[in-house]
């Protein structure tokens, strides 16, 4: 499915929003999700159905000063 991901389109095998994190390799506890302007929570992520087109934001932390 092709999904816009951060603002660039991004062709990924993914049914949920938990199988496109893992494919694009974003791990880690402190990330933030959302779907269309909708927070998705960590726990919802592994049940989130992802359609075609969904526009998602991944954000993490950045270190620094």
């Amino acid at each position: 499915m092709t999904f816009i991901v951060n603002g660039e389109e991004q062709a990924v095998q993914a049914k949920t929003l938990a199988d496109l994190l893992h494919a694009l390799e974003y791990e880690g506890e402190w990330l933030a999700t959302a779907v269309n302007g909708e927070l998705i929570h960590r726990e919802d992520r592994q049940t989130y159905a992802l359609n075609p087109r969904d526009r998602i934001e991944i954000l993490s932390p950045m270190q620094g000063g």
